[in-house]
């Protein structure tokens, strides 16, 4: 199996020690700037539904559609760049983003924005496919796990950090200027890419028929529905927080944005504690996770009448869900390597996304049906679903190969 774990292997100076967790930081910054651009425009909705003249259900495809994109691209760019040093790849999808950001910036109609924001998608499910994976091909066997929560927390500061920054930005300057700032990021992080990552070709190139073998891989499949079943029921329950929390006495708008705040900080946290408790066993990882997240978001529906606890639970909701991403890769890492990694980074990133845009969907129907504490009750019950799901799978308990 191709890997750099030469540069691990010189002990003889601090820099050959260092360079290859710089390597892992300038994904973790590429990860951070997908996130940020995909989620952008929830904060800047009404400004730019305002600025296009639409309403704020057709400005709302500008985060619905890189999600659809992404879940499709997410499989098929390995199998089209098959071939290609995935270090060329991850810098052509940057450069790529900033083009799109910039595009969005001078968007003059929705048509063109809508245009740029499939671009995104493109970017965002190319770049997890291929990013996922690297910690462990970057790193020795012992510090994969490490680097690969450091790699998934750009999620978490992009949620902390980067859309609130950026949307403050834009209720300064304009929306436009939000995607222009966001612009200069992405460009700057192709540069470190290009520096700092080594070269990294493929391990194996990725057909079609790959990810067909690696579903009837034992574990793959099984670890794949509760991962699905998990962030379909977070999102379900998370896209609709903000009513759920409009039902806490003595919470106002500011407490609002400080507890979501706190559910980052939070998340950051849980994205590191997951990353070492998945390194030892990812199974057992995951389905505390999943039993924790689905009891946790269940426990608000009966915990609104108190700011202490309802405060409380969603700083443990955003602790557990933080470790989501970094367990679920590992776990499939060890389902599929050394044969197909980075075949079981991309089907994990499509039916991410996927279950994104089916939770917010599903959400949305429980939502307008029957009200914010049915969306909690179906979004734990979802969660919890995950349960029996990762129990099934016999996927390696542990990341050591």
């Amino acid at each position: 199996m191709p890997s750099t774990t030469s540069l691990t292997t010189a002990p003889e100076t601090g820099t050959a020690r260092l360079r290859p967790w710089a390597a892992v930081l300038a994904l973790a910054a590429a990860t951070f700037s997908v996130v940020t651009t995909e989620m952008l425009p929830v904060g800047l909705l009404t400004p730019l539904g305002t600025g296009l003249r639409v309403s704020a259900g057709t400005a709302g495809l500008a985060v619905t559609l890189p999600g659809l994109i992404a879940a499709a691209s997410a499989p098929l760019l390995p199998v089209a760049a098959r071939r290609a040093d995935r270090r060329t790849v991850l810098c052509a999808l940057l450069l790529l983003l900033t083009v799109a950001n910039l595009l969005s910036a001078l968007a003059p109609h929705i048509a063109v924005l809508l245009f740029a924001r499939a671009l995104v998608g493109v970017c965002i499910g190319g770049v997890w496919a291929i990013a996922a994976g690297l910690g462990a091909r970057l790193m020795p066997p012992h510090q994969g796990g490490r680097a690969t929560a450091l790699i998934f927390s750009g999620i978490a500061v992009a949620s902390v950090l980067g859309v609130p920054a950026d949307t403050f930005l834009g209720s300064l300057a304009g929306w436009r200027w939000a995607f222009a700032s966001l612009a200069g990021v992405t460009l700057a992080v192709t540069a470190a890419l290009l520096l700092l990552l080594p070269p990294l070709p493929p391990e194996a190139p990725v057909r079609l028929g790959t990810f067909a073998r690696l579903l009837r891989t034992p574990g793959v499949g099984r670890s794949l529905l509760a991962v699905a079943l998990l962030v379909t029921g977070h999102f379900t329950a998370y896209t609709y927080v903000r009513p759920v929390l409009d039902r806490v006495p003595g919470l106002g708008a500011g407490m609002v944005s400080t507890l979501l705040l706190g559910y980052g900080l939070a998340g950051v946290a849980g994205t590191f504690a997951g990353g070492a408790l998945a390194a030892r066993d990812p199974r057992r990882t995951l389905l505390v996770i999943a039993a924790g997240l689905g009891t946790v978001v269940l426990l608000l529906i009966p915990a609104s009448g108190s700011l202490t606890v309802s405060a409380a639970l969603l700083v443990a909701w955003g602790l557990v869900y933080g470790g989501v991403s970094v367990s679920a890769q590992t776990l499939l890492s060890a389902a599929a390597a050394p044969r197909a990694r980075e075949a079981g980074s991309a089907l994990f990133a499509g039916v991410f996304n996927t279950a994104i845009a089916l939770g917010a969907f599903t959400g949305g129907r429980t939502a307008d049906g029957l009200g914010p504490a049915a969306v909690l009750g179906m979004g734990g019950a979802l969660a919890l679903l995950a349960v029996p799901a990762a129990l099934s799978g016999n996927a390696t308990s542990g990341s050591r190969r």
